[in-house]
């Protein structure tokens, strides 16, 4: 925590006083850092793991398959950027001091290192040193929350001065007053072009290892109990769905081509109004299907007979820790946003549909949170192949003996049929009944058709759970996908930026926006989890 302040100390100094302390001192502050972390990463790996009965335990539910593939995706694009801005300090290098060419290359290295420490190393409960590992991790981490503090600040500060450059090329065109020129324009847009559309990748990436990171801290001298470790996981299949796959794909065809119109217009000049309405509606069109869908799926829930998970789980806390806090960004968004269109004018139609919009997305927000935390405290519905054909042999063996009073024997089984089962049970058990007495007859087909009944209304919450699951994970790819990329109406639509002031609207925004990114990203990850689990 020490460190934490400390670098957010320096941080907001350079915010508030660039004369004092400069980028490149917040630069060589956090190389320190990063070399620190790397030393702590390369004991463990050498000396930490190799001692005898180091990790006896591997917890199941760290680090899953989609968290590493987005470990793994924002870590490449991280690099990415880092050798875009080489590529544009190595041909701004006469105004510019070659000691900023060494900070990308500690950042390539540090980014390496710690995604294979992560992929490999995410599910260890450390047993031996463990004050040592836990000091090498909270370091780590602090190492990445300052990195992704830097990355929002200084995403603004690019931000402030891209806008007002534009501005000022627009009114006077032609007239470059600029004291370091690019000797090869081409190049210089496209390492520009290349560093805008690749930086909130890399806020994602630090977001993402200090999750994982803070994870590996709470496994440490943790033991994992023999029965926990081996539960079984239910497979992910998508046999069978048709609405939530269709309706989710058709979200993401409709909002790609909105999303490329928009760039279209964002490239060539500022966005139309024409457009803004098109995005806006879009949305409030999209976000109250998304809250329908989470609270059908709520009461589904509800009406579930599955128990609750009370097993201590450190990776499903901190999803529901990282949900809730993730969605705050987007949220406060949206209320600084109403604040300004009803203090303004709310009549306007575009002020009416962001008014709406903003509305929307804390209501979509709100609701879809409590389906996935419902979702991620249930018991996997995992059939037990071994008890039914227990259940089946008991049955074979207890249907051909006889009672003295010449009564059929039954076994009840806590197992629940499948329809076609129960289907063909009761088959079976009518053309039985037809020699036996019609009370006895008439009472096993009752409990056959009770059966029946349940195991039809099991299949049915199970599908349903499974189609506004796959709904929602394709509705929340493409709402990661839009501002991931570019798409940023609360930058160009102007109401904001002129109620509150173009830097405090522009430090709001860029505060919410990357948690906002990060929040529909964790979502799919959750909502996989969720559907995988009913």
């Amino acid at each position: 925590m020490n460190v934490v302040f400390l670098g957010s100390a320096f941080v907001c100094s350079m915010i508030f006083n660039k004369v004092a302390i400069t980028l490149g001192d917040v630069w060589i502050f956090l190389s320190i850092l990063k070399i620190l972390a790397l030393g702590w990463i390369a004991y463990y790996l050498l000396f930490t793991r190799r001692k005898p009965h180091a990790v006896l335990y591997r917890d199941a539910h760290a680090g899953p398959v989609w968290v590493k593939g987005s470990l793994m995706l924002f870590g490449v694009c991280s690099i990415l950027l880092n050798v875009f801005r080489m590529g544009y300090d190595i041909i701004h290098l006469q105004c510019k001091s070659q000691l900023e060419i060494v900070f990308p290359c500690i950042e390539i290295l540090f980014i390496c290192i710690q995604t294979y420490f992560i992929w490999h190393h995410a599910k260890d409960c450390t047993q031996v040193q463990h004050n040592l590992t836990r000091c090498g991790l909270m370091l780590t981490m602090a190492t990445n929350l300052l990195m992704w503090l830097l990355a929002v600040t200084n995403d603004s500060v690019h931000r402030e001065i891209d806008s007002e450059l534009n501005k000022l090329m627009r009114a006077f065109e032609g007239n470059r007053t600029s004291s370091c020129k690019c000797p090869n324009t081409t190049a210089c847009k496209v390492f520009q072009r290349g560093y805008i559309l690749l930086y909130p990748f890399n806020t994602e990436y630090c977001l993402i290892s200090c999750s994982m990171l803070y994870v590996m801290w709470k496994n440490v001298g943790r033991r994992i109990a023999q029965n926990h470790a081996a539960r079984s996981k239910p497979k992910f299949e998508i046999h069978g769905l048709i609405f939530g796959p269709l309706l989710g794909i058709s979200a993401v065809i409709i909002g790609i081509c909105i999303f490329m119109l928009y760039q279209i217009q964002a490239a060539s000049s500022s966005p139309s109004y024409h457009v803004f309405l098109l995005y806006y509606s879009y949305y409030i069109t999209l976000l109250p299907l998304m809250t329908v869908g989470a609270l059908a799926g709520t009461i589904i829930h509800g009406l579930e007979e599955r128990e609750l998970d009370t097993l201590k789980n450190p990776t499903r806390s901190l999803d529901v820790i990282l949900l809730m806090g993730a969605a705050l960004g987007q949220i406060g968004i949206s209320y600084f946003s109403i604040v300004a269109i009803v203090a303004v004018n709310p009549k306007g139609l575009l002020n009416s549909i962001i008014l709406a919009y903003s509305v929307c997305l804390i209501i979509q927000h709100i609701t879809q949170n409590i389906f996935i935390i419902e979702g991620l405290h249930r018991q996997p519905l995992v059939v037990d192949k071994a008890s039914i054909h227990n259940r089946h042999v008991m049955q074979g063996s207890t249907s051909t003996q006889s009672p003295p009073n010449g009564h059929t024997v039954t076994s009840h089984s806590s197992q629940e049929p499948t329809p076609s089962t129960a289907d063909k049970e009761m088959e079976t058990k009518g053309e039985k009944c037809e020699d036996s007495p019609s009370k006895a007859c008439s009472l096993e087909i009752r409990q056959e058709i009770r059966r029946a009944s349940q195991a039809y209304v099991q299949n049915w919450k199970r599908k349903a759970l499974q189609e506004i699951s796959s709904f929602l994970i394709m509705c929340n790819i493409i709402l990661w996908i839009m501002p991931s990329f570019g798409a940023h109406p609360e930058f160009e639509n102007g109401l904001e930026k002129s109620f509150y002031g173009y830097s405090t609207w522009f430090a709001i925004v860029n505060f919410g926006l990357p948690l906002g990114v990060f929040y529909r990203m964790h979502s799919v990850g959750d909502l996989l989890e969720v559907y995988r689990s009913a």
